[in-house]
Parts: C-alpha cells; structure tokens; sequence
C-alpha cells in the first residue's frame, strides 16, 4: 500500500518536546495504564504518535499493529518500539482506510485520536471492518463538553485557530455518539476533566472506556 503521510511538523515538534511531557506531568499515565489494562491477542493502535503507549501494553499483547501518518512522529515511534514489551510494527497508514485485513484484530486502541481524524465516521468504520466480532474497542480521547457555554466555546476554538496549532485536533465531537454510530455498544466509559485545571479548558472533558463491537457497521 502506498505510504499516507500527514505532515504536521510543528505540531510533530511541539508534541513531542513539550505537549507529551507536560501531560506525563499533569498524570496522563495513569489514564495509559487503565486504558490498556488487560489486553491481549493482536492490537492495533490508531494514531500511535510518538509511542508513548507503548511501555503500558500487556507482554500477554502477542503483536501490536501502530498505525502513525506523520513521518516525524512514526519515526519516534519506531525508537520506542524497540523496548515495548509487546512486539510492535510501526507503520505509515491512515485511520480512514487501515492497511489491515478485516476481522485481523482481537482489540483496537484509540488515544486522543479520534479528535484529529479527517472523517471520524470513516475511522470509526474502519476498526469496525478490522476488529474480530467480539472485539474490544479502548478509547481516551477528549470529546464535547457537557455544557452550553463551553460547547459554544469548543465551537469557536474549532472554527479558528485550534485544528491548524494542534495537527487537526477539534475540541468539541462528540466521539461518544459516534462510537456507538458506528456499531458498537459501550461496555464501559468514564466521563471526567483532564487535566485539572484552575480555569476551564475546552479541551479538558475527556472519556475513558471500552465498546465491543456486536454489530454491523453503522452508515459511512
């Protein structure tokens, strides 16, 4: 398959420099841990970034599929995977149409991803289509707020200057709908604000969980 790269060098920069430590500091990896808890079999993990998930997968994960298009990124990444406990292949690829094979994957992991996405009814539909039916869909990903005047303030986040700084990122989907659009029914989901701040964030209401997906994919 012909390499898909999205080229976000700044953001690539920035991510890996100072956004990825500052969030270690603020307690992201206890979000890391849970999220990928209990894990086994074939993962494939969308939007792998630089692989900072990578030393909190379970040695029971026998292969680990991550999917980055950003080329400074996924070359991070690779350095990561060298001492992740799971076997992991770093590849280029893009949510919307993964180079995998239907039905390939016991699990898929989604971590603030499904935010910067082009078309997240196309992602969606994408693990879909390479998760096994039974499998186990894991999200952490920051989604709309709860209330009017922070959804309105999400809306103009969005509407300006905050897809370009933050490689495509949109403050205010509403991921959780989506995800049960798609086909899957929730299993378990954790709805709270990270990380505390003094002052709201529009990025701050995030969801935590897993979907198992039972039935067909929902419309594209």
């Amino acid at each position: 398959m012909a390499a898909q790269s999205v080229r976000h060098p700044l953001f690539a920069r920035f991510y890996a420099k100072v956004a990825g430590p500052g969030l270690a500091k603020a307690g992201i990896t206890q979000h890391r841990k849970r999220l990928l808890a209990g894990l086994s079999g074939q993962v494939i993990e969308i939007g792998a970034g630089n692989g900072l998930n990578f030393p909190h997968y379970p040695p029971e994960v026998k292969r680990l599929l991550a999917i980055e298009p950003e080329p400074r990124l996924r070359a991070l990444a690779e350095e990561a995977a060298r001492t992740a406990p799971a076997d992991v292949e770093v590849v280029d690829g893009r949510a919307e149409q993964l180079p995998a094979p239907d039905a390939s994957f016991d699990a898929a992991v989604v971590c603030l991803t499904l935010c910067s996405v082009a078309d997240q009814t196309a992602a969606l539909a994408e693990i879909h289509r390479v998760l096994r039916p039974g499998g186990h869909l894991r999200f952490f990903e920051h989604v709309q707020a709860d209330t009017p005047g922070m959804r309105r303030a999400q809306r103009i986040v969005d509407a300006t200057i905050w897809p370009v700084l933050c490689g495509g990122c949109h403050t205010g989907r509403n991921t959780q709908t989506a995800i049960t659009a798609a086909g899957f029914t929730l299993t378990q989901m954790e709805k709270f604000a990270f990380p505390p701040t003094r002052f709201p964030s529009p990025a701050a209401t995030h969801i935590l969980g897993t979907a198992e997906r039972t039935q067909e994919a929902g419309p594209r």
